[in-house]
Formats: C-alpha cells, sequence, structure tokens
C-alpha cells in the first residue's frame, strides 16, 4: 500500500500545538507573580497593615533569585508536568487558606513563603519542560510568544484585582484557587515529555561520592564556595544585611578561605592516590545531584567567554532601563502619563517587540539573530540620549512643548520595542546552550547570571546618572553594549557545535 509523508499542514499543526502549551505555561508561570506583587500588597494595605511590614514581605520573593539551588531536585527527578501540576494544586490550596482567613497574621508569613517556593519551584519545571519540547529552530518564536503571555499572567492577576471590590477578598481567592486548578489540569494534558537518553558520561552518583570528589579537588571546593558567596550576595541584594554589619563581606570572605585550604590539605595528604582517581573525581563532581550541572556546564569549552556574554550582552539596555522613570519625572511628566505611555503602551510594544524578534531569529538563525536584534537594541538608546539632550530639563515651568512630549513618546515606543527583540534572540541562546539532560538547572543558574547582570547594572546607573546627567549617561548606555560583541567568535563557535 503507497503511503505519503506528512504534508506541511500536518507540521504546521503540531507547531501550532507546541506553541499553544508555551503560552498555556507561561501565562502560569506570570499569573503567581502578579498575585505577589499586586493582589497582597493592596489587601494587607487595605487591612491597615504598616508599610514596613508590606515591604518586608517582598524579601520572601527571594524564592525566584535562588531557585537554582533546588533546581537539580527538579531535573533529578524529571516528570516536569507532574511537577507543575502539584506546585499549582499547591499554589491553589494557599489560595484557599486566604480565602478561609483573609486578616493577617503570623501564618501570612509562611503563606506567602510556602507560595513564592512553589512558583519558583513552577518556574524551573516550564522551563525545563519547554526547552525539552521545543526544537532549536522554534525558540525565538517560543521566547516571542513566552514574553507575552508571562506578561498577561500578570495582568490577569490585575483583573483579580479589579474583582475584589465588587466580590471580595474571598471571592477573588476562590477565583485564583479554580484558575490554579484549571492549570493543573491543563499541565498533565501537555504533550509527554520526550526521553531523552543520557550522555556516555553521565551516570548520576550519589551525593556522598560528590562531596568526597569535592573535597579531593581544591579547586572544585574553590568553585562551590564562589558559588555560595554568590547566593549570599544574591540574597544580601534585597535583605542589604551588610548595611548593619559593614564587616559581613570581610569575615564571610575570610571564612570562604577555610574550605579550601582544608581541601588543598586533604588532596596533599592523599597525593599519592590521585594519580588514577583524578579523572575519576572530575567524572563524578560532572555527575553528582548537588553540584553536577555547575561543573558539567564550566567544563564545557569556552564557557567563561559565554559567562561574560550573558553578563554584558544586554549591559546597556539594563543600565539605561532603571533611569527611564526617573528622567519622565524630572522632564515633568505626571505619574498617569508615566504610567500610559512608559509602562501600559511600553508594555504592549515590548510582547510585539518579542514576538517579531523571535519570528527574526528562528528565520536567520540564533546568532545572527543576537547581534544583528542586539544592534536594534543599543541603537534605541540614541533615542532617550537625543531627548535628554534636546529637553532643558527642569527649566520648564509650564506645559512642555508638543515636540519635545513626541520626542519622548517616540524614544519611549522605540526602546520599548527594541528591547522587546532582543530578548527574545538573547532568551534562545539561553535555551540553546542548555543540555537537554539538565535543561532546568542550567537554565536557572544562566538565568540567575543575567540577573546578577541587571542588579548591578541598575546600581551603577544611579551613579553614573547621577555624575554625568541624563544625556551623556544615556549615551553611555550605547557604548556599553558593543563589549559584548568581541565574544561573538567565541558565540559562533558554541552554537555551531550545539548544533543537531
Amino acid at each position: 500500500m503507497k503511503t505519503t509523508p506528512p504534508d506541511s499542514s500536518q507540521s504546521a499543526s503540531l507547531l501550532r500545538s507546541k506553541l499553544f502549551w508555551v503560552g498555556i505555561l507561561y501565562f502560569a508561570e506570570g499569573f503567581p507573580l502578579g498575585i505577589f506583587y499586586d493582589i497582597f500588597p493592596v489587601l494587607f494595605r487595605q487591612q491597615g497593615v504598616e508599610l514596613w511590614k508590606i515591604g518586608f514581605m517582598s524579601l520572601l520573593g527571594l524564592a525566584w533569585t535562588l531557585k537554582f539551588i533546588w533546581a537539580p531536585a527538579v531535573d533529578r527527578y524529571r516528570h516536569h508536568r507532574r511537577w507543575m501540576a502539584l506546585v499549582d494544586l499547591g499554589m491553589g490550596g494557599v489560595m484557599i487558606i486566604f480565602a478561609l482567613h483573609t486578616d493577617f497574621g503570623a501564618w501570612v508569613w509562611f503563606g506567602i513563603g510556602l507560595f513564592t517556593l512553589l512558583s519558583a519551584t513552577h518556574d524551573i519545571a516550564v522551563d525545563g519542560y519547554t526547552i525539552e519540547m521545543l526544537d532549536r529552530h522554534q525558540y525565538g518564536v517560543a521566547n516571542g510568544l513566552r514574553i507575552g503571555f508571562y506578561r498577561v499572567g500578570m495582568l490577569a492577576a490585575g483583573f483579580l484585582l479589579i474583582l475584589s471590590d465588587y466580590i471580595g477578598w474571598a471571592g477573588t481567592f476562590v477565583i485564583a484557587f479554580a484558575l490554579f486548578a484549571l492549570l493543573a489540569a491543563l499541565s498533565l494534558r501537555a504533550p509527554s515529555e520526550q526521553i531523552i537518553p543520557p550522555t556516555a558520561d553521565l551516570h548520576p552518583t550519589t551525593l556522598r561520592h560528590e562531596l568526597q570528589a569535592i573535597l579531593r579537588q581544591p579547586w572544585a571546593m574553590a568553585l562551590v564556595v564562589l558559588f555560595i558567596l554568590g547566593t549570599l550576595w544574591l540574597a544580601e541584594s534585597k535583605l542589604h544585611w551588610s548595611d548593619r554589619y559593614p564587616l559581613f563581606w570581610f569575615i564571610a570572605a575570610g571564612i570562604a578561605l577555610l574550605p579550601p585550604l582544608f581541601s588543598l590539605y586533604f588532596a596533599r595528604k592523599k597525593r599519592q592516590q590521585l594519580g588514577a582517581e583524578a579523572e575519576i573525581s572530575l567524572t563524578t563532581l560532572r555527575n553528582g545531584p548537588m553540584f553536577g550541572a555547575l561543573f558539567e556546564l564550566l567544563s564545557r569549552p569556552l564557557m567563561l567567554p559565554i559567562i561574560l556574554f550573558i553578563l554584558i550582552f544586554k549591559l546597556g539596555d539594563s543600565s539605561m532601563g532603571f533611569m527611564i522613570k526617573p528622567f519622565w519625572v524630572d522632564a515633568g511628566f505626571s505619574a498617569s502619563e508615566i504610567g500610559l505611555v512608559s509602562v501600559n503602551i511600553g508594555l504592549v510594544l515590548s510582547i510585539a517587540g518579542g514576538i517579531v524578534g523571535g519570528w527574526i531569529t528562528d528565520r536567520i538563525g540564533i546568532f545572527h539573530g543576537l547581534w544583528s536584534l542586539g544592534l536594534a537594541q543599543a541603537f534605541s538608546n540614541l533615542g532617550y540620549a537625543y531627548a535628554a539632550a534636546t529637553i532643558s530639563i527642569g527649566a520648564n515651568g509650564g506645559e512642555m512643548a508638543l515636540e519635545e512630549t513626541i520626542l519622548i513618546y517616540s524614544a519611549s515606543g522605540l526602546e520599548s520595542f527594541t528591547g522587546g527583540l532582543g530578548t527574545a534572540a538573547f532568551l534562545a541562546f539561553l535555551m540553546a546552550i542548555t543540555n537537554r539532560q539538565r535543561a532546568a538547572t542550567e537554565y536557572a543558574i544562566l538565568s540567575s547570571i543575567f540577573a546578577l547582570s541587571r542588579s548591578l547594572a541598575g546600581w551603577a546607573g544611579g551613579f553614573g546618572a547621577e555624575m554625568m546627567g541624563y544625556a551623556p549617561y544615556f549615551l553611555l548606555t550605547f557604548f556599553l553594549a558593543f563589549p559584548a560583541y568581541l565574544l561573538l567568535p567565541q558565540i559562533y563557535k558554541t552554537l555551531r557545535n550545539q548544533a543537531p
């Protein structure tokens, strides 16, 4: 009997199916974040909770920053759809508790902490599942949809906030529970996970053997200590405990020297045994359940240039981003204008830019998408630099001229759209360089490195704008985008080696 190959319509249907699930899952990822940042603060302030307590609640959001710590557990046990469904039901259970007890009490800290922990675990599972589900040539458009539906999920929490005026907080949390239950059911209906066979050198080892291998390798112990210090730094960026203890980092650095020195002493005592065991220890390190993904990631060729590229690719964009709202305020715009143009319209344009950027990336390839869309992202900074140089900040006590208003509106729209272009290509790059066997953990580590660069850029941006003024600083951010281009040869080699 004659058979015919699948036609293009069947392939297109499969593609639409995968992208449909990308939209659903990243809607589910953005929805809890909207509840955390939009619903909880309004609820507690309406109850008369002090502002410092509401502000302290934001520290519980550290779970999203530090999720790479327990990401190996998700990779270890896999079954990402079950993870997603389980934590969705868990978050729904927290919503029921809030529906029954909307008063502020000591239990709230535990409830919100559990909620953010479950949400961060959900993010790990979704990212790992998506990387495994998609083909490489779909990463671009998938990330465009991801950006859009993630924002839609946050906006859905805003609609629940509006409903609270009509149905009360108990009814609002019941609806949130129903939505989480629906998302849990949908997670189980998503396409089955792919069975990815382990590579030849990937054989899981026990935690005890991993820790013994780290103890035998001083460089491995030093790397683990640096990893822990980096985690502390990410936590400190929100907790700010070093403000109260000026010698904190000095003491932490001194303590951090002790484990590598002990490891060096231990290794020298065992030097006669290390000849044959050195390679075994390295293999054990790469296959360990706790730090294995970190060692495997760093053992790849050209990984250090890649990490540097992740840190600085969006440096120009991030350095300017934190100073845009202060510029609008100093230019004389009201909060409602900033909210409408810079936030809401900017959000729509960034989503559109993400979708367009994803489509372009899939058509021309990730490498070409990185450098070309990165250029568009960089040149958009010149719009704000020109606007800041043209407008007399603080000099006009009256209304701003129509031409000046149009100029700033145009600069805002251009910056938002091109930011989406660059983000779609960049996220596709992060997906492409992960090992699918450990996609959840590696993507969590790489995205945390990127988050670290954004925090540093925002911190330094305030000093730069203060000393230089808006126009010269915005011009400087344009040039900050180009050091990453010096690393493009290494990026090209990496993507070529990773290609299927």
